[in-house]
């Protein structure tokens, strides 16, 4: 069941529905127009197709999860090593894009707004998963979307050492070693600097943080990583 489909089913209606407005919502709906109709961010082209979805559009809803999903899902491997688990709380964060459709307002682009949940969906699980034994990742997989940047960075280190390549596998295991050395927030804010490209404004509207903030978390990440790639490159290079 594709993704669009099973989080239709899961919402239990008809997103064909039409939402009429009593009489005495009209000067509200009409106060909150205005406000939509001055925001900065109608010039992103998903905020409009959000737009759309709060107005009862399928078909604009069918499209920002093709244009998002595997971007989160690979996100929450990532964070969490796990297929299964990645597909679910992907679901889970569509799900609650949907729920909250009604009250959609475009205060910021979408992506933030859509990682922004993303960001809460990943704290939740983490925390109810917290003192569960965890599956541990199998280090034949390669992931939903190939080679990411940091495997590509292992990749490029890696050449510069004549001896040998590290393989594909090798690559993804060592990089999942390293994001999993991190913190919780350092992982997340190196996830959606280096696999989302976003500034540093933007990822503290994700994370509900400071832009001094996010700066010292991923310094800190940055250096964290470094200090533990550069001997296991060198051990696996042996």
């Amino acid at each position: 069941m594709a993704c669009s489909e099973a989080i239709r089913h899961a919402a239990g209606r008809d997103w064909r529905r039409v939402r009429f407005v009593r009489p005495e919502d009209e000067t509200r709906t009409l106060v909150s127009t205005a406000k939509i109709e001055t925001s900065p961010y109608l010039r992103d082209p998903d905020v409009q197709l959000m737009l759309r979805v709060r107005d009862g559009d399928e078909r604009a809803f069918e499209e920002l999860v093709q244009a998002y999903q595997d971007r989160l899902v690979g996100l929450f491997y990532h964070m969490f090593g796990r297929q299964d688990v990645a597909e679910d709380l992907t679901q889970d964060v569509f799900l609650r894009v949907y729920a909250a459709r009604g009250r959609y307002r475009p205060t910021a682009r979408f992506s933030t707004w859509l990682f922004r949940i993303a960001h809460n969906v990943a704290m939740n699980y983490r925390r109810s998963k917290r003192h569960a034994k965890e599956v541990p990742l199998k280090t034949t997989e390669s992931g939903p979307l190939g080679m990411q940047p940091l495997e590509r960075l292992i990749a490029e280190k890696s050449a510069l050492m004549p001896s040998r390549q590290l393989a594909a596998v090798e690559q993804q295991k060592i990089v999942r070693d390293a994001i999993e050395k991190l913190s919780e927030r350092q992982r997340m804010v190196v996830l959606l600097n280096r696999f989302e490209h976003m500034s540093y404004a933007d990822i503290a509207a994700v994370m509900n943080l400071s832009t001094d903030a996010v700066k010292s978390l991923l310094s800190r990440a940055r250096r964290n990583l470094r200090e533990y790639l550069e001997p296991v490159l060198k051990r696996e290079q042996r």
